[in-house]
């Protein structure tokens, strides 16, 4: 029976499951180890075990076989956070391992395993509770992990399981990252080891301030609503402190101005130096590095940063060998990689990640041309030295003398894992992924006068007749489509195949392309992102002549896309014919405050950007079929956007499709449900764009 590719897309995770991920290399450069499901269909994560010298894999944990028949049972806060990194694999999704080489743990159905890496020996330890987030010290004689609302530790044997902190409210958490951290922050670490294993940097926060909101499932009317604490735009966050705690419970609060730096955005401590934090204003425009003394908790200031706009949080600043101090941040319209104060990273590269400190460079991802990541190392000499090259998106982990590069490309849908070690040619990790039905026919192109990036994509078997253009954006801040990678463009090589033109372009704000680029969108999400939209369709008519019919043009896209879809028919019915918008923000007093406050500031003082960038206002414009999809489950963008705009509408007697999702939430991993979405999507597309216009 042939699987439609809609349902294989959902099966196979987008055809993720069956490649390595989380890559470590042992401290001494023999091993590379990671989690890789069996094949390109099973969900469940195993860790394996790559020989440098031998070239050979192993399997090292299977969880199958520590759990039997059992199978996995995740507590509500396991499923929360997957939900906040967008994780959709099962069994083992991470894991551990100690500075010495010798431990490993992982979490696994929430409870807590540990692996001897010399005997290969795999065993539950005793924890309390269900196991969120355990990490080896870098001594490798204890774990510490978060149950609870407690902070807990346990040794390696099994031995001495007790709290280091405890909450005194049901509001109060101790080690796990906050909602806006994981969300909007990219932090989902709550506690960090000393590099002598005695101590901790513990996060505690507290909801008791944020709003209590209420998610339903209609579905089922003798369910309560699910509680949640959702810091929406303008309201209170969380509060947010630091402790350095020791082994016998000690407790020291670190200390630095709340009022004027909320948010907790970084936290490192290395064996280079002391700890060093990361804030962040509540208005996002001023940020300080700053250095911990945890015998006092007092801090002292290293680096201001500060922007008219926006200071991004990128890598954690952090001691490097030697003691210098390593951070990223923007200069001379570049990202760039700081030490001590000064750029080593010249200005023609865009600094994407950190991969690697050693006594002579800091190894980076970074970027010339926006839709391709190389591998870098800026000396502290001034010298680049590019390790990777060609259109390609790159990434890499180090140990000792191995560096391990991931490469995905357009000449392939299969991302590459390459072990260098030493002279010798390098050693390959198996992906073990699903083969995709078809290749992408893809090309990437510049469009209009802000040479906007853009991937366009004609049916596989096009005679030549003209077609309706589709735009698929996401379209918002700091997130790239158009990369140079096939797999990315596979769900849009299937769309184009159901008749249409389709174009992902990536117009200002999506990142990649510098300072002034991101932040072109400052108070402007509607304005800003839908003209580069409309100047992708008009470029692309311009240069594809007859193959396309610019009189016939839909819009689809989830989240941010689903936003920009509906905008763009409700705003600009003249270019837009028909629009399906996925789990939409359409008021954003009703998404949370760390994204929305960056980009658009606080709502009570300044309504009047609010409602520019509302489409609530908009509803008695809507000229064009609109078909709106939310998850009533969606914690994110909760289900009450879509209502509100769909109330609007039908106020001003609009006539509109709503689907509503029961029991999914922001992700849609279930197979029958992408499958069935997809094909109504794509109906509802086909139909209103055949007719006349």
């Amino acid at each position: 029976m042939t699987v439609s590719y809609p349902r294989l897309a959902a099966r196979t995770v987008r055809f993720t499951l069956g490649v390595p991920r989380n890559l470590t290399v042992a401290p001494d450069g023999r091993t590379v180890r990671f989690v890789r499901t069996p094949d390109g269909v099973t969900r469940t994560g195993q860790i394996w075990e790559y020989d440098i010298a031998t070239r050979t894999e192993s399997l090292l944990v299977d969880p199958v076989a520590l759990l039997g028949d059992g199978g996995e049972e995740l507590s509500a806060e396991e499923r929360s956070r997957r939900e906040r990194s967008r994780e959709s694999a099962a069994g083992i999704i991470g894991y551990d391992v100690d500075a010495t080489g010798r431990w490993l743990c992982f979490p696994l159905s929430g409870r807590l395993w540990a692996t001897h890496l010399g005997a290969r020996s795999t065993r539950e330890l005793p924890a309390h509770g269900s196991v969120i987030d355990p990490r080896l010290d870098p001594t490798g004689r204890r774990i510490a992990y978060a149950s609870g609302g407690s902070l807990r530790v346990i040794g390696v044997d099994g031995d001495d399981d007790r709290p280091l902190a405890e909450p005194e409210s049901p509001t109060q958490v101790w080690g796990q990252a906050e909602f806006i951290a994981a969300e909007e922050m990219d932090r989902f670490r709550g506690f960090w080891w000393a590099p002598d294993g005695q101590s901790l940097l513990v996060e505690r926060f507290d909801d008791s301030s944020v709003p209590v909101w209420h998610i339903g499932d209609p579905e089922h009317p003798e369910r309560a609503a699910v509680q949640q604490r959702y810091p929406a735009a303008g309201a209170a966050n969380a509060e947010v402190t630091l402790w350095h705690i020791d082994l016998g419970g000690s407790r020291t609060p670190i200390e630095w101005d709340r009022d004027a730096f909320e948010y907790l955005g970084r936290v490192s401590w290395t064996e280079h130096g002391g700890p060093v934090i990361q804030l962040l204003s509540r208005d996002q425009r001023r940020s300080h590095i700053l250095s911990v003394d945890v015998t006092t908790g007092v801090t002292t200031l290293l680096a201001e940063l500060a922007d008219d706009a926006w200071v991004d949080l990128t890598i954690a600043p952090q001691h490097g060998p030697g003691g210098r101090l390593v951070w990223a941040e923007d200069r001379e319209d570049r990202r760039r990689i700081v030490v001590d104060g000064e750029p080593i990273s010249d200005a023609a590269w865009q600094v994407r990640g950190l991969v690697g400190l050693d006594d002579n460079a800091v190894i980076a991802t970074a970027s010339q041309e926006p839709t391709e990541v190389q591998v870098v190392r800026f000396g502290y000499d001034g010298s680049v030295t590019p390790l990777t090259e060609g259109r390609g998106v790159h990434g890499a982990v180090v140990g000792g003398d191995t560096t391990v590069i991931t490469r995905a490309s357009l000449d392939s849908t299969r991302p590459e894992v390459l072990v260098h070690a030493g002279a010798d040619a390098p050693g390959r990790i198996e992906v073990a992924m699903e083969e995709p039905p078809f290749h992408p026919e893809v090309e990437l192109v510049r469009l209009g006068e802000r040479e906007l990036r853009a991937a366009v994509l004609f049916p596989r078997e096009h005679d030549g007749s003209a077609l309706p253009i589709l735009m698929d954006p996401y379209g918002g801040p700091h997130a790239q489509r158009v990369m140079a990678s096939a797999r990315m463009f596979l769900e849009a090589q299937w769309l184009a195949d159901q008749g249409f033109c389709v174009v992902v372009a990536d117009g200002r704000g999506t990142g990649g392309r510098g300072h002034g680029w991101d932040r072109a969108i400052l108070d402007s999400f509607a304005e800003v992102t839908l003209a580069d939209q409309i100047d992708a369709v008009q470029a692309v008519a311009e240069r594809y002549g007859e193959r396309v019919d610019p009189s016939r043009v839909g819009i689809t896209g989830w989240s941010y896309g689903g936003y920009l879809s509906a905008l763009a028919v409700l705003a600009r019915p003249d270019v837009f014919h028909v629009a399906v918008a996925g789990a939409p923000v359409t008021e954003w007093r009703l998404y949370d405050t760390c994204y929305t406050e960056r980009y658009l500031g606080d709502p009570s003082a300044r309504p009047e950007v609010y409602d520019a960038n509302s489409l609530l206002p908009l509803a008695g414009r809507l000229e064009r079929p609109l078909m709106l999809i939310h998850g009533l489950a969606d914690d994110n963008v909760v289900a009450a956007h879509t209502l509100r705009l769909s109330s609007a509408l039908l106020a001003a007697g609009k006539p509109h499709t709503v689907l509503p999702l029961s029991g999914v939430t922001h992700m849609t991993p279930q197979e029958v449900v992408a499958e069935n979405l997809k094909l109504l999507q794509v109906d509802f597309l086909r139909t209103h764009l055949a007719r006349e216009r």
